[in-house]
């Protein structure tokens, strides 16, 4: 394995979820780059190398302990059960605290799903905002009143720290982190390769009533899918309307109820994530990607990247140049 290898280090605990434990190896371990070579090295421990119980009903072995995580580049603590008893430093065990310790200062830490009351009482989510599941938001406030839970969207990237809801939150949090550390197209490879959504932004709603229209004649993909091929274009909620042969009203109530967002979030999130594959991929100047993706000027265009990623579209090409 090359020196240059990312290492990423889970810190397996008794309890752990197998679902959210499995992401990282699945996830990071198939980000390549052009000659297919990993990108990343994903390690498991657990506090003293012996087997963790999980929630289910079998247990698991692994091959390190704790020590491994003073070497990780980045650390992933999948979420037990158990994490919302942790109500303060009082209640963080002892042997925990000092594995967590052993984390070098600026390693990348990321919390999934209730992960988020274990960095709460370890003092790490201090002066950050955070995300966990929305079914134990209520009990999190009442536990961590400094720290600003953002209780409904998908994941949070506070920097250093970063937290997401449960479950396929934690999927979309990998993910965003790989596109952070190496752009969309290394991220939507991975993402067809484990056959999941490339890309749900971090402020998408957690809970959405209705996930899978009831028939296929009344629900609003093939607008969606029409749409996309038309992100150039001055699109309007009426225009979506009508395709969709609904009101405005109906459609806007459908579309939410399906995606857990309104119209016009959405389409301002397909048109940023095609300008950055645009910026990444293409030597088009910056006004002529804005009219490609549908923001008309390079100025609506920084403003909107700025929002969703925090930096302007030169600043991202610089960084993520094909």
């Amino acid at each position: 394995m090359s020196p240059s290898v990312h290492r990423v280090v889970v810190l397996a605990l008794d309890g752990v979820i197998p679902f959210e434990l499995s992401l990282a190896s699945r996830l990071f371990g198939v980000a390549t780059d052009s000659d297919g070579r990993r990108l990343y090295e994903v390690v498991t421990c657990s506090l003293d190398g012996r087997p963790v119980r999980t929630a289910a009903d079998f247990s698991i072995t692994v091959e390190r302990d704790a020590s491994a995580l003073a070497d990780a580049d980045t650390v992933v603590v999948p979420p037990a059960e158990e994490f919302t008893a942790i109500t303060g430093p009082d209640v963080l065990p002892r042997r925990l605290a000092e594995a967590l310790g052993l984390i070098r200062p600026g390693t990348r830490i990321v919390g999934i799903c209730v992960t988020t009351f274990l960095l709460a009482a370890a003092g790490l989510l201090e002066g950050r905002a955070a995300a966990t599941h929305w079914h134990h938001s209520d009990h999190f406030r009442r536990q961590y009143p400094g720290i600003a839970l953002a209780p409904d969207v998908l994941f949070v990237d506070s920097g250093r720290v970063l937290t997401s809801a449960g479950a396929a939150a934690g999927i979309d949090l990998i993910l965003h982190v790989i596109r952070k550390d190496h752009g969309s197209a290394v991220a939507n490879h991975v993402a067809r390769r484990c056959v999941v959504p490339p890309q749900r932004e971090g402020g998408q709603a957690q809970y959405v009533e209705q996930p899978v229209p009831q028939s296929s004649g009344t629900g609003t993909a093939s607008t969606r899918a029409w749409a996309l091929d038309r992100l150039h274009e001055p699109l309007q909620l009426a225009d979506l309307a009508r395709h969709a042969d609904m009101s405005r009203r109906t459609f806007t109530r459908r579309f939410r109820a399906e995606v857990g967002l309104s119209p016009g979030q959405w389409l301002t999130q397909q048109r940023v994530e095609l300008a950055r594959q645009l910026l990444e991929s293409s030597e088009l100047p910056v006004t002529r990607i804005a009219e490609r993706v549908g923001f008309g000027t390079d100025a609506t265009l920084r403003q909107n990247l700025h929002a969703a990623i925090g930096v302007s579209p030169g600043a991202y090409r610089r960084t993520f140049r094909a």
